[in-house]
């Protein structure tokens, strides 16, 4: 049986509809996807061989070369509503505003005083704000605001936390997200006085289990073996 006589001329393929979609797609990841800000301070963590994961849900203690401590949370929920009883435990006004805004810094190293200005600063000068000399850190006098951050930050990420278990199961589905985890990360250079202040404030919360995050050996990964 012959075969049909081609009518010529090459198959055209549409891309419209293809085009289409990657602009849709393009604008969808444009506006649901959340900046995130950057960290006021960059350290180099010291290097190991052990890796074991942080969780997303995390509150986490950066301190630079200088001593100076960050305190950040992960979950924006559990920073906003830390931040509204640290501001009624030092009698600190914030407004909505500047407690939304507040969820969106990745960490900090300021005096609770000076955080609504710190809040208010634009984001391209936060690193040059003053003063910035870390989150007070006294183990001496009552002024231990970090000792403070800890104990409501992790008490509202755990609130989060069993928030959403409860909604998980109540909706049948499979909760597999962590508890809050305690992490430490330091620079190689920090001297270890500062650091053990630190682990000084985590213990005297009874707080006995947290990471110490490091560098990967020949890599730049960043991983968190389990202290």
């Amino acid at each position: 049986m012959s075969k049909k006589p081609s009518k010529g001329g090459a198959p055209a393929l549409d891309m419209t509809p293809m085009v289409d979609l990657a602009f849709l797609l393009v604008t969808f990841f444009m506006l649901t996807a959340s900046f995130r800000m950057a960290e006021p301070v960059v350290v180099d963590p010291p290097s190991s061989i052990g890796k074991v994961d942080l969780p997303d849900n995390h509150i986490l203690v950066t301190i630079d070369d200088k001593g100076r401590a960050f305190f950040g949370i992960s979950n924006s929920t559990a920073k906003m509503n830390a931040l509204r009883e640290m501001a009624a435990k030092y009698k600190v006004p914030f407004t909505e505003q500047q407690i939304i805004k507040f969820s969106g810094l990745p960490s900090f190293g300021v005096d609770i005083k000076d955080l609504p200005r710190y809040i208010d600063t634009k984001e391209d000068k936060r690193s040059s704000f003053q003063p910035q000399k870390g989150v007070p850190l006294d183990t001496i006098t009552p002024n231990n605001q970090l000792k403070d951050w800890i104990a409501i930050g992790g008490r509202k990420a755990v609130e989060m936390y069993e928030v959403a278990k409860t909604k998980a199961a109540e909706a049948g589905g499979d909760f597999k997200a962590e508890k809050p985890r305690y992490a430490i990360k330091c620079a190689a250079s920090t001297k270890y006085i500062y650091v053990k202040d630190v682990i000084k404030t985590f213990t005297d919360l009874k707080l006995y289990q947290f990471n110490l995050i490091t560098q990967l050996e020949g890599g730049g990964t960043v991983v968190q073996p389990e202290k």
